[in-house]
Protein backbone atom coordinates (compact mmCIF):
# COMPACT_ATOMS: atom_id res chain seq x y z
CA UNK A 1 0.00 0.00 0.00
CA UNK A 2 0.93 3.04 -1.18
CA UNK A 3 1.89 5.88 1.47
CA UNK A 4 -0.25 8.67 1.40
CA UNK A 5 1.87 11.05 2.35
CA UNK A 6 5.42 10.44 0.99
CA UNK A 7 4.64 7.96 -1.58
CA UNK A 8 6.63 5.14 0.00
CA UNK A 9 5.72 1.76 -1.11
CA UNK A 10 6.64 -0.05 1.87
CA UNK A 11 3.86 0.91 4.70
CA UNK A 12 3.15 -1.60 7.86
CA UNK A 13 -0.41 -3.02 9.06
CA UNK A 14 -0.38 -2.32 12.94
CA UNK A 15 -3.93 -3.48 13.50
CA UNK A 16 -7.27 -4.76 11.68
CA UNK A 17 -10.41 -5.62 12.57
CA UNK A 18 -13.69 -5.91 10.45
CA UNK A 19 -15.56 -3.06 9.55
CA UNK A 20 -19.27 -2.46 9.51
CA UNK A 21 -21.38 -5.40 9.05
CA UNK A 22 -18.07 -7.89 8.27
CA UNK A 23 -17.64 -7.37 4.71
CA UNK A 24 -15.03 -5.47 5.00
CA UNK A 25 -11.45 -5.28 7.07
CA UNK A 26 -10.43 -1.88 8.54
CA UNK A 27 -6.12 -1.57 8.83
CA UNK A 28 -4.64 0.87 10.22
CA UNK A 29 -1.17 1.51 8.45
CA UNK A 30 2.10 3.14 9.18
CA UNK A 31 4.49 4.59 7.45
CA UNK A 32 8.61 3.38 8.10
CA UNK A 33 10.00 5.98 5.81
CA UNK A 34 7.61 9.26 7.47
CA UNK A 35 6.35 8.13 10.35
CA UNK A 36 2.85 8.53 8.48
CA UNK A 37 -0.66 6.71 10.20
CA UNK A 38 -3.72 6.58 7.65
CA UNK A 39 -6.51 3.69 7.74
CA UNK A 40 -7.12 1.58 4.62
CA UNK A 41 -10.96 -0.37 4.22
CA UNK A 42 -10.54 -3.97 2.34
CA UNK A 43 -13.43 -5.45 0.21
CA UNK A 44 -13.95 -8.88 -1.00
CA UNK A 45 -14.70 -8.66 -4.39
CA UNK A 46 -16.18 -11.92 -6.17
CA UNK A 47 -15.61 -11.08 -9.47
CA UNK A 48 -15.12 -7.80 -11.68
CA UNK A 49 -18.39 -6.76 -12.95
CA UNK A 50 -19.44 -4.68 -15.55
CA UNK A 51 -22.33 -2.16 -16.07
CA UNK A 52 -23.89 -2.14 -19.61
CA UNK A 53 -25.56 0.98 -20.11
CA UNK A 54 -28.51 1.84 -22.25
CA UNK A 55 -26.05 3.11 -24.80
CA UNK A 56 -24.68 0.39 -25.43
CA UNK A 57 -21.00 1.60 -23.50
CA UNK A 58 -19.76 -0.96 -20.55
CA UNK A 59 -17.96 0.80 -17.86
CA UNK A 60 -16.81 -0.71 -14.71
CA UNK A 61 -19.08 -1.21 -11.69
CA UNK A 62 -18.48 1.45 -9.61
CA UNK A 63 -19.80 0.95 -5.64
CA UNK A 64 -18.83 4.39 -4.75
CA UNK A 65 -20.96 5.50 -7.63
CA UNK A 66 -24.20 3.18 -6.06
CA UNK A 67 -23.20 4.29 -2.90
CA UNK A 68 -23.14 8.28 -3.72
CA UNK A 69 -26.32 7.84 -5.51
CA UNK A 70 -27.97 6.67 -2.71
CA UNK A 71 -26.93 9.04 -0.10
CA UNK A 72 -28.53 11.77 -2.80
CA UNK A 73 -31.67 9.96 -2.49
CA UNK A 74 -31.51 9.54 1.39
CA UNK A 75 -30.06 13.30 1.93
CA UNK A 76 -31.83 14.63 5.42
CA UNK A 77 -33.41 11.61 5.91
CA UNK A 78 -33.46 9.72 9.22
CA UNK A 79 -31.78 6.46 8.08
CA UNK A 80 -29.14 5.52 9.59
CA UNK A 81 -25.20 5.23 7.78
CA UNK A 82 -24.78 1.66 8.67
CA UNK A 83 -28.61 0.33 7.30
CA UNK A 84 -27.45 2.28 4.35
CA UNK A 85 -24.12 0.05 4.36
CA UNK A 86 -25.69 -2.78 4.40
CA UNK A 87 -28.40 -2.36 1.51
CA UNK A 88 -25.53 -1.67 -0.95
CA UNK A 89 -23.32 -4.83 0.32
CA UNK A 90 -26.62 -6.83 -0.36
CA UNK A 91 -26.85 -5.18 -3.85
CA UNK A 92 -23.26 -5.93 -4.14
CA UNK A 93 -24.12 -8.96 -3.00
CA UNK A 94 -27.19 -9.49 -5.42
CA UNK A 95 -25.02 -8.62 -8.47
CA UNK A 96 -22.19 -10.47 -8.01
CA UNK A 97 -24.01 -13.92 -7.28
CA UNK A 98 -25.88 -13.74 -10.35
CA UNK A 99 -22.96 -15.26 -12.11
CA UNK A 100 -22.34 -12.98 -14.92
CA UNK A 101 -19.97 -10.24 -15.12
CA UNK A 102 -21.81 -7.87 -17.51
CA UNK A 103 -25.10 -6.12 -15.79
CA UNK A 104 -27.45 -3.95 -17.27
CA UNK A 105 -27.89 -1.11 -15.89
CA UNK A 106 -31.39 -1.28 -15.21
CA UNK A 107 -31.14 -4.35 -13.59
CA UNK A 108 -29.00 -2.33 -10.98
CA UNK A 109 -31.72 0.61 -10.64
CA UNK A 110 -34.36 -1.95 -10.21
CA UNK A 111 -32.61 -3.56 -7.11
CA UNK A 112 -32.18 0.17 -5.25
CA UNK A 113 -35.59 0.54 -6.39
CA UNK A 114 -36.79 -2.57 -4.42
CA UNK A 115 -33.89 -1.76 -1.81
CA UNK A 116 -34.93 2.08 -1.42
CA UNK A 117 -38.83 1.09 -1.49
CA UNK A 118 -37.89 -1.23 2.10
CA UNK A 119 -35.97 1.44 3.95
CA UNK A 120 -37.72 4.96 2.71
CA UNK A 121 -40.51 5.89 1.15
CA UNK A 122 -39.28 9.55 0.52
CA UNK A 123 -35.74 8.24 -0.87
CA UNK A 124 -37.96 5.87 -2.84
CA UNK A 125 -39.98 8.66 -4.85
CA UNK A 126 -36.88 11.16 -4.75
CA UNK A 127 -35.13 8.05 -6.71
CA UNK A 128 -37.62 7.15 -8.58
CA UNK A 129 -37.97 10.68 -10.07
CA UNK A 130 -34.48 10.75 -11.75
CA UNK A 131 -34.13 6.90 -12.62
CA UNK A 132 -37.77 6.79 -13.93
CA UNK A 133 -37.54 10.18 -15.73
CA UNK A 134 -40.71 11.77 -14.24
CA UNK A 135 -41.50 14.85 -16.55
CA UNK A 136 -44.84 16.01 -14.85
CA UNK A 137 -46.52 16.32 -11.35
CA UNK A 138 -48.48 13.59 -12.51
CA UNK A 139 -45.86 11.12 -12.66
CA UNK A 140 -44.85 11.91 -9.01
CA UNK A 141 -49.02 11.12 -8.10
CA UNK A 142 -48.79 8.22 -9.63
CA UNK A 143 -46.03 7.15 -7.79
CA UNK A 144 -47.46 8.31 -4.64
CA UNK A 145 -51.04 6.74 -5.01
CA UNK A 146 -49.18 3.66 -5.69
CA UNK A 147 -47.21 3.99 -2.61
CA UNK A 148 -50.24 4.70 -0.32
CA UNK A 149 -52.49 1.92 -1.99
CA UNK A 150 -49.75 -0.76 -1.14
CA UNK A 151 -49.67 0.25 2.33
CA UNK A 152 -53.42 0.48 2.70
CA UNK A 153 -54.13 3.99 2.53
CA UNK A 154 -56.27 4.22 -0.23
CA UNK A 155 -58.32 2.04 -2.19
CA UNK A 156 -57.62 0.61 -5.68
CA UNK A 157 -60.67 2.87 -6.96
CA UNK A 158 -59.18 6.07 -6.27
CA UNK A 159 -55.85 5.70 -7.70
CA UNK A 160 -54.44 8.59 -9.50
CA UNK A 161 -54.39 6.76 -13.43
CA UNK A 162 -50.79 6.68 -14.69
CA UNK A 163 -49.80 9.67 -17.05
CA UNK A 164 -50.96 9.52 -21.03
CA UNK A 165 -48.21 9.38 -23.32
CA UNK A 166 -48.43 11.62 -25.52
CA UNK A 167 -46.31 13.09 -28.72
CA UNK A 168 -44.93 16.52 -28.52
CA UNK A 169 -47.17 19.17 -30.33
CA UNK A 170 -46.49 19.23 -34.16
CA UNK A 171 -44.99 15.50 -34.54
CA UNK A 172 -47.18 12.45 -35.37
Amino acid sequence: MRCPFCGSLETQVKDSRPAGDGSAIRRRRVCPDCGGRFTTFERVQLRELMVLKKSGRRVPFDRDKLMRSLEIALRKRPIEPDRLERMVNGIVRQLESQGESEIASGKIGELVMEGLRALDSVAYVRFASVYRNFREARDFNALVDELAHESGEIPEDELTPPPVKTSPPGRL
